[in-house]
């Protein structure tokens, strides 16, 4: 995922179950809800895939009854930095090099790295309250690319490499104390019964055939990992069941369209609906397609506006076209309908006090059904009739 970088301040915040909740133009009916943890902020860091990542397994231990817990996404963006790093220098460059990550970043390393909470690894080892990783993000690519050119791979390259880590998020403790007890990150993961075992990522294009698995061809998914391939209706399936079952899904997807709207919606407005036009429809009419496009853009969440019908072909078409690429990470937690009864999904982002519901959005099924690359549920949440196509 590709991230857009932005600076708010953190803000805990809480939906109630059936609410009306109104945003502008819509008014939504909370359906279902499941528990979160507070809303954080990845700040000035690419780091969204492991904000959300960790926000799925916050939710986990919620549902689990294992009350509220505030873990060290930096700690897994540090850890994951060093494995990167050494699958870059065997590759000779090779391999995209950034801030960027997946979903399998946080979940395929628990079993090895473990966990830890905040309190013992925040990552503000650089003197500010926010997360700000430019110059690091710099300085661990321009080291990287020394190793890489210098055309041999000395002994120590990378003690060199953990030591800009060490720098700049604070080393990594042995041992740490939390609510009276002595931990290792392995044994903090098993006291919280998280393993990646529990964890599977779905998605659903057709150039893989469906029910298989496949590593999706994104440049943030560095560690090839694979996911399942399902029709695009059994992946929304498998969302609905999950969030109705009490479970919480990791998503992934581009927020890069005119209708992911920094108010709080996301959409995918239908430029050629008439009833978009409004009372000027000539004039709409006459319009060129950007010109559209930013009519709309400017009109997102003030009035209810038509969606476009999306179909498996239109999601494949636009990943083929690079139109749909991996940009952001997000926790979908609930599902509402608008007074229409169209169904949106109520996500959980980590830009802090961000939009018109702080913190919140609420993102249409056809922006799912569109723009998802993939998520990542709970296995024991899969319909029965799914895990068995998928032999899990």
């Amino acid at each position: 995922m590709k991230k857009f970088y932005f600076i708010f301040v953190a803000l805990t915040i809480s939906l109630t179950v059936a609410a009306q909740v109104k945003t502008n133009a819509y008014t939504f009916q909370v359906i279902k809800e499941n528990a979160i943890t507070p809303i954080k902020n990845q700040a000035n860091s690419g780091t969204c895939w492991s904000f959300s990542g960790v926000g799925l397994l916050e939710s986990e231990l919620l549902r689990t009854g294992k009350g509220t817990y505030d873990l060290s996404e930096m700690y897994i963006v540090r850890r994951n930095y060093e494995d990167k790093a050494t699958k870059y220098a065997r590759l000779h460059g090779s391999l995209n090099f950034s801030a960027g990550g997946s979903f399998a970043d946080v979940i395929e390393t628990i079993d090895e790295y473990g966990l830890i909470p905040d309190t013992a690894y925040n990552g503000l080892n650089y003197g500010s309250e926010q997360h700000n990783h430019n110059e690091m993000d710099k300085v661990l690519k321009g080291y990287m690319d020394g190793i890489v050119n210098a055309k041999s791979l000395s002994p120590v390259w990378y003690e060199g490499f953990s030591a800009i880590l060490d720098t700049y998020l604070g080393k990594v403790p042995e041992t740490f104390t939390y609510e009276g007890k002595q931990y290792t990150p392995q044994s903090f993961a098993e006291h919280l019964g998280l393993k990646s075992d529990l964890f599977v990522s779905l998605s659903s294009f057709t150039h893989h055939p469906f029910y298989t698995t496949f590593a999706i061809e994104v440049p943030d998914n560095w560690r090839w990992a694979k996911s399942y391939n399902l029709p695009i209706d059994e992946m929304i399936e498998a969302i609905d069941h999950a969030i109705m079952q009490g479970y919480t899904v990791a998503w992934a997807s581009d927020v890069s369209e005119i209708g992911f709207s920094r108010t709080g919606m996301a959409i995918i407005p239908d430029e050629k609906a008439a009833e978009n036009a409004g009372s000027d429809q000539a004039h709409w009419l006459g319009l060129s397609p950007r010109e559209r496009d930013e009519a709309l853009r400017g009109r997102i969440g003030k009035e209810l506006l038509a969606e476009k019908q999306i179909s498996q072909e239109m999601r494949q078409e636009s990943f083929n076209n690079y139109q749909t690429t991996d940009d952001h990470g997000m926790l979908i937690y609930g599902i509402a309908k608008d007074q229409n009864g169209n169904k949106y999904y109520l996500v959980k982002n980590s830009w802090g006090k961000a939009g018109n519901n702080d913190g919140i959005w609420y993102a249409s099924e056809a922006f799912v059904r569109y723009k998802t690359l993939n998520v990542v549920v709970n296995k024991n949440s899969l319909p029965k009739g799914i895990a068995r196509k998928l032999k899990l």
